[in-house]
């Protein structure tokens, strides 16, 4: 039994794999695993009587080098024993040296299985991962280990399932390295085969054909084939994939509110006004406003500082309380009668002075145009 065992898992992981996954160092795996375990022949006896046994365990894998890796192993036994079956856990670390260009490795290592008794293992074998896809292969895996307390000799034989983790590596799946048309392409990625010698070839080996007439069906300069953004505008300009240019453009919006003689009090707070600015700061929720306010000449200098504040502040409010614009993105200040936009001693001149003005800036993306 045992040398059938040997005699099949050699063959099956001596078979031509359909294709290899060849992983760089840095990468890393998890799997898991079945086994069929055959122990020696003289431990079929008194006391304990073991036979053979199954399992199934998971195991952690790293290649540190493109050829090298290693791997922690822990696995479940049950072996068919007399007067009743043993169950027990082994544990493990192996070295593993995988052949060049391929994905058949040997491996050797120490394992320690805790059935009847604690004991140690050397082990040694040979298995190969099949690759499935970038990140799964199916792992066959032949083992022999070495009783460091009997000198008894038990076989192993797994199959099992890793996953690729990544980290450093990347897999190149190769069916192989024959260029069978010589067109410069792998038969593995030939999807023409048989191309005649010296005709131009695309990636997957297929000749490349010269375009007779190139198509652009949204008039902006780009080939359609490479036009990431069709149907744009004819007067839009675009950049080498046919989309929009945009170019970020300054906007300000400003509000004014007119106050009565020595008041700050707001007599219209419903006006459209108030709304369309709250608005604007939603629409834009990046930006902060300054609330200035502004008095009218007459009057004593101070007085008018005071009030001027003031009115700033009961317009901040009212933004804030009325209209739900963030108190933080809101700041009041007065600034009395320093900043006036008619200097004329008249009646119309003191109305238009007295005056809140919030100004904000922002920015908004514009499409260039030809």
């Amino acid at each position: 039994m045992k040398k059938l065992l040997i005699a099949s898992a050699i063959s099956l992981a001596m078979l031509p794999a359909a294709y290899a996954d060849a992983k760089k160092e840095g990468s890393s795996w998890v799997g898991g695993f079945f086994e069929y375990y055959s122990t020696d022949e003289e431990l079929s006896g008194a006391p304990n009587f073991l036979d053979n046994a199954t399992g199934i365990g998971f195991e952690f894998g790293h290649r540190f080098k493109p050829n090298w890796a290693a791997r922690i192993e822990f696995s479940r036994l049950d072996v068919d024993a007399q007067p009743e079956d043993e169950t027990g856990s082994r544990v493990g670390i192996d070295a593993l040296y995988f052949l060049p260009e391929d994905q058949f490795y040997v491996f050797t290592g120490f394992k320690r299985t805790n059935l009847v008794e604690p004991e140690n293992f050397l082990n040694i074998g040979l298995g190969k991962h099949w690759a499935i896809n970038d990140k799964f292969n199916v792992v066959t895996e032949l083992a022999g280990y070495q009783n460091l307390h009997n000198g008894s000799t038990d076989v192993g034989v797994k199959l099992g399932f890793t996953y690729n983790l990544g980290g450093g590596s990347s897999s190149v799946a190769s069916y192989t390295s024959n260029d069978s048309d010589n067109d410069g392409v792998l038969d593995g990625k030939d999807r023409c085969a048989n191309t005649p010698y010296g005709v131009t070839v695309d990636s997957n080996g297929c000749e490349v054909k010269s375009a007779a007439v190139v198509s652009d069906a949204d008039g902006d300069g780009v080939a359609d084939n490479i036009d990431r953004c069709a149907n744009t505008p004819s007067t839009d300009k675009v950049d080498a994939t046919g989309c929009s240019i945009f170019e970020e453009e300054k906007v300000s919006e400003n509000l004014r509110v007119l106050f009565a003689n020595n008041s700050s009090v707001i007599s219209n707070p419903d006006a459209q006004k108030f709304q369309e600015f709250a608005d604007f700061m939603k629409r834009f929720p990046s930006t902060d406003a300054v609330i200035e306010g502004h008095a009218s000449a007459p009057g004593d200098a101070a007085y008018n500082m005071m009030l001027s504040e003031k009115r700033a502040k009961a317009v901040r409010t009212l933004l804030i309380e009325k209209y739900g614009i963030s108190a933080n993105r809101l700041t009041a200040v007065g600034y009395g009668e320093t900043r006036l936009l008619d200097t004329s001693n008249t009646v119309a001149a003191h109305t238009v002075n007295r005056r809140i003005v919030a100004e904000v800036s922002a920015s908004k993306r514009v499409k260039l145009t030809k």
